[in-house]
């Protein structure tokens, strides 16, 4: 296993958040990226040893999209490895450590996405669902976790769990700056037939603060 963190600060060590730091910094807002988005030039493992010295070719849909409206990619966060888990605690590279309480988990599989927002790290993450894997550890870390609707943002060039069901989604410190992303990273993609040709409205906008009407599901 590569070591990989010579810079990262005190509290990622502590808390084993990242697995690979972009060591070329951008121009813009730092967003850190869970793990199993393939991003050109720097290394994605999906928290497998078996990817460890995996380098894509390409970035994946969402992370283009961002890197092409200010955003530029941090590092890289821990996971489940391959997404398959619920805590962070499968990861080839160790479980990454709840920032509000380092004798507790962060949840997974997006876990280093959350702790990485609630640690102040970054403001927001990329994070993918299939069945909670962002809602789960956004409440274990304090932070909004927003899953889309699947077919509303392009799975391209992300190491899935379930293609039938994963969607790529939003960890961040308020539900405005989920709103913000969640307009950059929607909508078609013609290397994903899943994707919707809804049109992608203006999240923020809708965010008045009025819910009259709005039902509220229980399961």
């Amino acid at each position: 296993m590569k070591n990989n963190k010579q810079s990262l600060p005190l509290r990622d060590k502590d808390l084993n958040i990242f697995i690979t730091m972009n060591p070329n910094k951008g121009h813009g807002v730092p967003i850190a990226v869970k793990d199993n988005f393939l991003t050109k030039g720097l290394r994605t493992t999906a928290a497998s040893l078996v990817l460890d010295d995996y380098v894509p070719q390409y970035s994946a849909t969402v992370v283009k999209r961002l890197e092409n409206n200010g955003y530029w990619v941090y590092g890289k966060t821990n996971l489940d490895a391959w997404c398959h888990g619920s805590s962070t605690e499968t990861s080839d590279y160790g479980p990454t450590l709840n920032p509000h309480d380092s004798t507790r988990l962060a949840g997974g599989s997006s876990g280093g996405s959350a702790a990485a927002v609630s640690t102040g790290i970054v403001d927001v993450a990329l994070g993918s669902e299939t069945a909670g894997s962002i809602r789960g550890p956004a409440s274990w870390c304090g932070v909004v976790g927003l899953k889309p609707t699947y077919g509303r943002v392009s799975r391209y060039g992300v190491i899935a769990m379930g293609s039938s069901l994963d969607s790529p989604g939003i960890l961040s410190k308020n539900v405005t700056l989920s709103a913000k992303l969640l307009k950059i990273i929607a909508g078609k993609d013609e290397n994903d037939a899943t994707t919707s040709d809804n049109e992608v409205s203006d999240y923020e906008l809708a965010l008045t603060g009025n819910i009259k009407g709005i039902k509220i599901g229980l399961v």
